[in-house]
């Protein structure tokens, strides 16, 4: 038990990324365009900044977590690279030929990945770009795909990341 409460401890002091320090957000592709209406309510409202460099945002607003989430996130803002060994080449050995059709060069991505089947429709996360942690969510999914109710269901989620941002304001 005192394990238990020494872990808890631990987790309670290291820095966990905080909604309050997102100042601006990259939008990854939704279900039935909802990142673009959502792009739209966030800047209308000034709420945070937009922008089309994943590498510039503090956090990225997704629609799905996962193993996909996490290959777009690795495609996208990769960790950084350690340095590349040095391999001396002996003059006397000749190259491999195996080697070349061993490796291919375009390599597709698996395709699964990308599927929404199986995703829960209306979810929207915002996952912190650097510690990738889920910093806040919603579920609010939309009646219709038609235009007025999808930018009705992104008025509802920036209503309510406003109130999360300032909880002592007043309606």
């Amino acid at each position: 038990m005192k394990r238990f409460w020494l872990l808890l401890c631990a987790c309670g002091a290291l820095p966990a990324a905080d909604l309050a320090t997102v100042r601006t957000v990259y939008m990854l592709p939704m279900a039935r365009g909802l990142d673009q209406y959502l792009a739209n309510r966030l800047t209308n409202e000034h709420i945070f900044r937009v922008v089309t460099d994943p590498k510039l945002a503090d956090a990225v607003f997704t629609d799905r977590i996962g193993e996909s989430f996490r290959t777009e996130m690795e495609s996208l803002l990769p960790p950084p690279a350690a340095a590349p060994a040095v391999v001396k080449k002996d003059a006397k050995t000749p190259d491999d030929p195996t080697k070349v059709m061993t490796d291919t060069v375009n390599k597709l991505a698996d395709p699964s990945l990308n599927s929404s089947f199986g995703r829960a429709k209306g979810t929207v996360f915002l996952v912190h770009t650097k510690e990738r942690d889920i910093i806040w969510s919603a579920y609010d999914p939309p009646k219709t795909s038609r235009g007025s109710d999808m930018n009705r269901t992104a008025s509802d989620i920036v209503s309510r990341l406003k109130r999360d941002l300032n909880p002592g304001e007043k309606k």
